[in-house]
């Protein structure tokens, strides 16, 4: 028997609340990104890091927040708590690994095409990883050709992004691209979604082992929620991951045409000979020595 799949069971809720959650890592992640790379003398591996693990908390938590509304209608869904955590693992660190190569070797075709693919991968794997961890009477079927294009999108969408975090330096462009990141990765989610089909063993109502959604599933997302809202304090107090390279770049700028003002106005007798009182004749005290030569 053919189970009623439902993706969106709360309704819009559930897609707008794993968007946010998406463009909110995506934007952390970016900005400490840009962190390490604006600031040699930083800790760059500890802000690559921190950039890495919003990222990947941001898609897990999009990932199962928009989990919370699917459902097979004739049947109760519970979680692995084992594969959940794992999941999360996977995220974090496959896409560590793309944001170093490209952090440490730059955004070359060679570099940014291999962590591209690693991270995209490990993203698509963290997706049906956590699809794994699914526990329900009945069988879960995908279709082939629609899986492929959700890989291919996680691919893109991932490369996108770690380009996007060694290229843009200003803070509201990075906004953008963590808002195209949030609909590429929302995208890759709900490609893989539609590839489910669910076929039913037994509608009397078995047990088996798990928990159900609202026992795992909220808890757990609200751990890499407070993470990113901890990661969020600490950009929104570090000036150099709110401005941009260009911001710094015009502000450096005033800084040093305020001091070479200050330095270029004359002072002492000098301001004395230059800029004579008003309705007097500047004095000539100096005029020999100008016809010297």
């Amino acid at each position: 028997m053919q189970g009623t799949v439902d993706g969106f069971r709360y309704g819009a809720v559930t897609p707008v609340a794993a968007y946010l959650m998406a463009c909110l890592g995506g934007a952390l992640g970016l900005r400490c990104i840009v962190r390490s790379l604006l600031n040699g003398q930083s800790w760059k591996p500890g802000w690559l890091a921190l950039g890495a693990a919003a990222i990947g908390c941001g898609i897990w938590t999009m990932h199962f927040i928009a989990m919370i509304g699917f459902e097979v209608e004739e049947i109760r869904i519970r979680y692995d708590v084992g594969l959940t955590v794992l999941s999360l693992a996977v995220a974090i660190v496959v896409v560590g690994i793309g944001v170093f190569i490209v952090g440490y070797l730059g955004a070359g075709k060679g570099a940014l095409t291999g962590a591209g693919v690693i991270t995209g991968l490990g993203v698509a794997a963290m997706h049906y990883l956590g699809m794994a961890a699914l526990r329900l009477d009945g069988s879960i079927r995908y279709d082939t050709v629609t899986v492929g294009l959700s890989v291919l999108i996680a691919i893109v969408a991932a490369t996108a992004a770690l380009w996007a975090a060694v290229t843009i330096r200003g803070f509201l462009t990075s906004l953008g691209a963590s808002l195209i990141m949030g609909v590429a990765v929302s995208g890759m989610h709900y490609t893989g979604m539609s590839a489910v089909s669910v076929h039913l063993h037994d509608t009397t109502g078995g047990s088996w082992a798990g928990d159900s959604p609202t026992s795992l599933l909220l808890p757990m997302v609200l751990g890499p929620m407070v993470f990113l809202v901890l990661a969020g304090v600490v950009v929104m107090f570090d000036p150099l991951l709110v401005l941009g390279e260009s911001e710094r770049g015009r502000s450096g700028a005033a800084r040093w045409t305020g001091a070479s003002s200050a330095a270029e106005r004359p002072s002492g007798a000098d301001a004395a000979f230059t800029a004579p009182a008003e309705g007097r004749q500047p004095s000539r005290s100096r005029e020999p020595y100008a016809h010297k030569w």
